[in-house]
């Protein structure tokens, strides 16, 4: 019997991942990307044991993270040498390598990333067949709800297991390291609402409107609020929520794209939702918030980017987080969708960045789901997908502390 989640541990099916007969053969000549590695780091270093127990020091031609890793297989070079991230993960969950602490190897390889160039990317025929298959889960219309469904649809009680009570699954807000993640995602959330003015009577469109915290937020201002998501367990968690704070006479959850609602709207917002679109429909998805918007009218996007002088590389093929976590996603190259919201009406105004908020978040929400998954509280989970979830958490936290992606607010203002 299939345990939940078991889909995305065979998210790779259609994927290569460095391994066969050949790559063992050809492993320890591997061995010549340590050196390819001490010569492009830039920043930081690795502490590395090689698979004899010898001993290696990598980089340090600068200060920065100083990750430790035990390579136990050369085979683990061989997979990230020909896939990247995919491989290196696929590594990681075969015990290939360890490491006490992933995140500053992970922040690592992200400061390091212009300067590492290709070094830890697909290449050749497996940068093909991943970014075909990738393609092949492009959010069409009929496409969208699967991959959604994929991640979101695990299931209420996995992600309320975890996360604040608030349902935030995306980067709080924190005013102070003080703050409780359930203050800086609601912090977050009226950030969002200050932007878009909401008072009494607003009519307010939320695309991507998760677990409908936003929306009740922005009710109890006085706005009257359309949500819209493609996943299921979503709209039934939202809608009980709403029905409990008494309103539904001012919230409707439709189970409905983005590319199919009509209407005219004050206001708009969209956290952290246009990750899942696709770099294809960016001007699809402008076209909607354009057109959703009254002239005069505003929306409040929080988006995560990559720097735009390693999205191209990035977009040649698909990384560990498209192939096993987000099917169909592409991060931002801001300049780009910045270009393609002017050219719709949309002014961009008052972009706040806060990536360090989002590493911060991403290691709070690894504590609740380690106390989470140590309590029994997520049952039906096997071990490897628990230790996927946390490579996840880890591999994006440190993808945020070297600020090679970023998460950042923008106000859009429709001429």
């Amino acid at each position: 019997m299939a345990t939940r989640g078991s889909h995305l541990l065979t998210a790779d099916r259609g994927f290569l991942t460095g391994a066969g007969i050949p790559g063992r053969l050809a492993a320890p000549a591997f061995a010549r990307i340590l050196d390819l590695l001490d010569e492009r780091l830039r920043e930081g270093g690795i502490h590395g044991i090689l698979p004899d127990g010898t001993p290696r020091r990598i980089g340090f031609h600068a200060p920065g993270p100083e990750p430790v890793v035990h390579l136990k297989s050369w085979l683990a070079l061989v997979r990230v040498a020909t896939s990247g991230s995919v491989g290196w993960y696929k590594a990681w969950a075969r015990g290939e390598w360890s490491s006490p602490d992933p995140v500053p190897l992970f922040d690592l390889f992200m400061r390091n990333a212009a300067s590492l160039g290709g070094a830890a990317r697909a290449k050749g025929p497996f940068r093909l067949v991943n970014r075909l298959a990738h393609l092949w889960r492009d959010n069409a219309p009929g496409q969208a709800r699967r991959n959604i469904a994929a991640h979101y649809d695990l299931g209420n009680d996995f992600y309320a297991a975890w996360l604040d009570p608030s349902m935030s699954y995306s980067s709080a807000l924190f005013r102070s390291p003080a703050d409780s993640l359930e203050q800086a995602q609601a912090a977050k959330i009226d950030a969002i609402l200050d932007r878009l003015a909401i008072t009494e009577g607003t009519r307010l469109l939320e695309i991507g409107c998760g677990w409908g915290s936003l929306a009740i937020q922005a009710a109890r201002r006085g706005a009257h609020v359309t949500g819209l998501t493609l996943s299921t367990e979503q709209k039934a968690w939202a809608e009980r929520a709403i029905a409990e704070q008494g309103l539904t006479d001012r919230i409707t959850i439709l189970l409905e794209d983005y590319r199919d609602h009509r209407g005219t709207y004050d206001a708009l917002a969209s956290v952290e939702m246009v990750e899942a679109v696709g770099q294809r429909w960016w001007p699809t998805y402008l076209d909607a918030v354009a057109s959703a918007l009254r002239p005069g009218g505003r929306a409040a996007l929080q988006y995560i980017s990559i720097r735009p002088e390693l999205f191209d590389a990035y977009a040649a093929s698909a990384d560990f987080i498209q192939t096993y976590i987000f099917p169909g996603g592409m991060l931002l190259h801001e300049p780009r969708f910045r270009t393609l919201a002017a050219d719709r009406g949309l002014a961009w105004s008052d972009p706040h960045a806060f990536g360090l908020d989002y590493a911060e978040t991403l290691r709070r929400w690894r504590i609740n789901y380690d106390a989470a998954a140590g309590d029994g509280h997520l049952t039906g989970f096997s071990p490897e997908f628990h230790n996927l979830w946390r490579y996840y958490l880890m591999y994006c936290e440190g993808g945020f502390r070297g600020g090679g992606i970023d998460v950042a607010q923008v106000t859009l203002l429709k001429a």
